[in-house]
């Protein structure tokens, strides 16, 4: 008997349903050439309301150049309007590798003997904090493995209060996101008690089969209570979740539709959508080979994605790390990506200590090695605002409260100032010259952009209280 879909259902595979989405994928196929079709789909998504999953996967397949440039410019367009030019910068901080699980595309995997094993102190921590305050960040994304021995809940808790504490020169961590394994409602109330801010979760493959293949032993192996997880972290208070497929493992079509039918359920279940949606391609590892996958995509199909994402869900926040270069990060920038890590380590304890052990327990390949501050220069020099800021989560503008600010277009009236604000905060402590000169001439030109005269001079206003020293303004 086939199971039923069902985007109102709590059961993974009735909301991420197999049947469906072969049907959608058939469907996407046959009508890929479909220029009537293509074109109410592209008139639909003007209204800059969202798509369905199968509308989305029909402009993903099209092959017919003219709609596709449409498809590219469209995206534009949204990112603009929803998000302006702005980019939100942030670090990953690997607390512990150790981890009991066997995937097969992560160098964590237990079996694997010859990586260095490390998990932070606090007082290690406490030193990889001030070494991400003394680049500039504000934000940072928690990442552990999966191990209720060295990696519980507690060790958890106890990180992000350490990490919150630390008040380093001006700098200071205001926005802790959490990437962990899928836990329990309990839990997830813990985290919410603790300040996260966003609960991230990457899903790797929405495809069972392939999922279960992926993940031969250890917890994660268990698809359903993976794919439900988002369902729990919201029935534990956390209103801003998180999701992600990592593309390489599985069939690119199936998880682009996937990823869609589960911001579907969140809206549908939840009344809210994910908050973020982020991209990452699979890359080498120690002991890891992507090619032994055989379903790498090119840049090309990759940027489509990403436009594709952004048309379907225009109030969603899109993430690329730094797993990706600096040429493919600055071709999608323009289609829907909205925030970006930057001057990353995603070994444990590879921002206060540099070492070669260290590297050894990064968990992958960078593809961009830049410094933050070249960053940062480089997205001004692009016209873009790099943002440290993290006043919507402190305000309480967080689930149902930010989709309505965003899908009413009115967040761009708080962001634009905290944005200006923070990358000022950013030029005054840690900035090279050339970057403080640069930004500083960027945002003469954005403070003009502000459509309220009270606004504006509240910015200008706060803009000398920071010269002087001075800290943490948001709207």
């Amino acid at each position: 008997m086939s199971i039923k879909y069902d985007v109102m259902s709590s059961k993974a595979e009735e909301f991420i349903n197999d049947e469906e989405i072969m049907e959608t994928l058939k469907y996407a196929e046959d009508n890929k050439h479909n220029e009537k079709l293509i074109d109410e789909i592209l008139e639909k998504a003007r209204k800059k309301k969202g798509l369905t999953h199968r509308e989305a996967t029909i402009l993903l397949d099209c092959d017919i150049k003219e709609k596709n440039e449409e498809i590219f410019k469209l995206a534009k367009e949204i990112k603009e309007e929803f998000y302006g030019n702005r980019i939100v910068t942030f670090a990953p901080l690997y607390l512990s590798n150790y981890c009991v699980n066997g995937c097969t595309y992560c160098p964590y995997h237990y079996k694997n003997k010859h990586i260095c094993r490390k998990k932070l102190t606090q007082e290690e921590i406490k030193r990889e904090v001030v070494a991400l305050q003394d680049l500039g960040h504000k934000r940072l994304a928690l990442e552990a493995g999966e191990d209720p021995v060295n990696n519980p809940i507690e060790y958890i808790l106890e990180s992000i209060k350490t990490i919150y504490s630390i008040k380093h020169k001006n700098g200071s961590i205001r926005r802790v996101n959490v990437n962990i394994a899928a836990t329990t409602v309990e839990n997830y109330r813990k985290l919410k008690d603790a300040g996260i801010g966003t609960y991230i979760l990457f899903q790797e493959t929405y495809n069972k089969e392939a999922y279960e293949e992926l993940h031969p032993t250890g917890p994660k192996h268990n698809y359903a209570y993976h794919t439900e997880a988002m369902d729990r972290a919201m029935d534990g208070g956390i209103d801003d979740v998180g999701v992600g497929v990592l593309f390489g493992l599985n069939l690119y079509r199936y998880d682009f539709t996937g990823i869609l039918m589960h911001a579907e359920h969140l809206e549908a279940y939840k009344g809210v959508g994910p908050h973020t949606i982020s991209v990452p391609r699979l890359r080498s590892a120690d002991d890891i080979d992507p090619d032994d996958f055989d379903n790498g995509i090119d840049d090309d199909t990759f940027a489509k994605i990403v436009a594709c994402l952004r048309i379907a869900v225009p109030y969603t926040g899109m993430i690329i790390s730094t797993r990706e270069s600096k040429e493919c990060r600055e071709k999608v920038l323009n289609l829907g990506i909205s925030q970006i890590s930057g001057g990353s380590k995603t070994s444990v304890g590879g921002y206060a200590d540099d070492e070669e052990e260290e590297e050894n327990s990064a968990q992958f390949e960078l593809s961009d090695n830049r410094p933050l501050d070249e960053v940062v220069d480089w997205l001004i020099g692009m016209d873009y605002i790099p943002s440290f800021c993290t006043a919507c989560y402190r305000e309480g503008r967080t689930g149902d409260r930010f989709m309505q600010l965003v899908k009413s277009k009115q967040i761009a009236n708080c962001c634009q100032p905290n944005a200006i604000m923070t990358l000022a905060e950013y030029l005054e402590d840690y900035a090279s010259e050339k970057t403080r000169k640069d930004g500083y001439e960027l945002i003469a030109k954005e403070i003009e952009k502000i459509p309220s005269d009270k606004m504006r001079e509240l910015v200008k206003k706060n803009l000398e209280n920071i010269k002087e020293g001075k800290r943490d303004f948001r709207v």
